[in-house]
């Protein structure tokens, strides 16, 4: 008996080590989870890189409901040829008739002969409880990116939410490949990262590091959010030189270059949002390029949350906080210009990163002044840095997320510790230095957001590499 066993465990180790070798052989990178461009509890995109554009490539799957494999729709490929990059292919399929929250089975198979396997997790629909992670500033590559990676994958959520700056330093194809996915989709969990994506999707908000960097002559493979990320496609169209989208600096070869890879992902994508569960998200790109005084801008979000009736949680994710209580980034305030917006929009929660530290601001208001704001230059003093917004708010201080737990106001929390070098540690003892509106300031290690969404009530983790907690409250309705 004993000798069986030993037997079929070495058969599946040999077959599992084959598979991970032919999985290195054919992709540059390996298949990952995405909600897609028009998400549903139903469905799922996954998405994969290859250098090979004449490959028969299939993909199967399994429910656990289905009594044997069922092929995906027809794979699709994006031609991505800019310079500094060899030429490959981002390929599409989708997921559907999927059991909403329950896992299920897939194969990807080249020329007939299977070279990837994994299992994935329908996403969650309304009625449904589920749990997310959240961290910003995470592709940096660090020791403690890579143990966040780890820790977000022990405990088992069904969606990751990245508050912006995806990859460092200048949103590169080359910086993913060498940053991002071997630590976000790794073949295994270790030292080295975890299997996140290839059964988690992950959504992320544009970051500076993400969409800063304009120059396609200079820097071609920028800009690879809008060609390997698949999001909703409903946000705002906004013409380059306008109040959304800024000006790219590329020839004309290198400006198609970049559309043919990017699809019709750009610019649209920068502003999204979709219904998981009982809750509304909207994604919103608050780099300071965006001009957030623009009436169209506020009434896209101001009717995107309208829209939201069937929400009971509303959550809005953007990268440079309104809120913030660090030295580093304290002038880009400019995203507090939105703050009637999503408070008469009913907003509970919103997520932001950008400042590399874990801060919680009590529930508020906050109304800006009239007179206006004050622009701050960068280095050039051309380049817009960030606005000064002065104003009013008011603070909900009897809500303690223990005792009492619903919540006047907006909950702000910033979670940009995911795994770059943490701002102002010296501040976190230093309370005399927080603003009035912050609850709790954590700056001494790095950490991500973990919540567990039930009905009318959502518990807030706040968890360390070490996977300690640091931070923990509870908002119901």
């Amino acid at each position: 008996m004993l000798k069986k066993t030993y037997c079929l465990f070495f058969g599946l180790f040999l077959l599992t080590k084959e598979i991970n070798a032919q999985t290195n052989q054919s992709f540059i990178t390996p298949p990952y989870l995405q909600i897609g461009y028009q998400p549903s509890a139903t469905s799922l995109e996954l998405l994969w890189h290859s250098a090979d554009s004449t490959t028969n490539w299939e993909v199967e799957y399994k429910t656990a409901a289905a009594a044997s494999w069922q092929k995906a729709a027809r794979s699709e490929a994006t031609r991505v040829a800019v310079a500094n990059v060899n030429t490959h292919f981002v390929y599409r399929t989708l997921f559907a008739g999927l059991t909403a929250g329950n896992s299920f089975n897939y194969r990807v198979l080249k020329n007939k002969k299977v070279v990837f396997t994994a299992q994935g997790k329908a996403p969650k629909e309304k009625g449904q409880p589920y749990r997310f992670v959240a961290f910003g500033d995470i592709g940096a590559g660090t020791s403690s990116a890579k143990t966040l990676a780890q820790q977000a994958y022990g405990v088992n959520p069904d969606l990751v939410v990245v508050p912006g700056d995806i990859v460092y330093e200048r949103g590169l194809i080359s910086e993913y490949r060498t940053k991002f996915w071997p630590v976000y989709n790794a073949d295994t969990i270790s030292s080295e990262g975890a299997p996140l994506m290839r059964s988690i999707p992950f959504v992320a908000a544009l970051g500076n590091h993400d969409g800063d960097t304009r120059d396609l002559n200079s820097y071609p493979d920028a800009l690879a959010y809008y060609s390997f990320w698949d999001q909703p496609l409903n946000g705002l169209q906004g013409a380059e030189g306008g109040p959304v989208v800024p000006l790219i600096k590329a020839t004309p070869e290198n400006k198609k270059a970049f559309e043919t890879a990017a699809g019709k992902a750009y610019p649209v994508m920068g502003n999204f949002s979709f219904n998981y569960g009982n809750t509304h998200w909207t994604f919103i790109d608050s780099d300071t390029y965006v001009d957030w005084t623009d009436s169209t801008l506020l009434k896209w979000v101001a009717n995107d949350l309208k829209s939201a009736t069937d929400a009971v949680w509303k959550i809005v994710v953007f990268h440079h906080p309104g809120f913030s209580s660090s030295r580093d980034h304290f002038e880009q305030q400019q995203m507090r210009l939105l703050s009637p917006v999503l408070e008469a929009g009913s907003v509970d929660v919103v997520l932001n990163g950008h400042v590399h530290n874990y801060q919680r601001s009590f529930p508020m208001h906050f109304r800006p002044d009239k007179k206006g704001t004050l622009l701050v230059g960068g280095k050039d003093n051309k380049t817009i840095r960030g606005r000064v917004v002065t104003g009013k708010w008011q603070l909900d201080k009897n809500f303690n997320g223990q005792s009492q737990t619903k919540a006047n106001g907006i909950i702000y929390l910033v979670t940009g510790a995911g795994g770059q070098e943490l701002y102002n540690e010296d501040q976190q003892e230093d309370t005399d230095s927080w603003q009035k509106f912050t609850y709790k300031f954590i700056s001494s290690t790095h950490s991500f957001t973990v919540a567990d969404v039930d009905g009318n009530k959502i518990i807030f983790r706040q968890l360390s590499e070490e996977g300690k907690e640091v931070d923990n409250f509870t908002i119901t309705k």
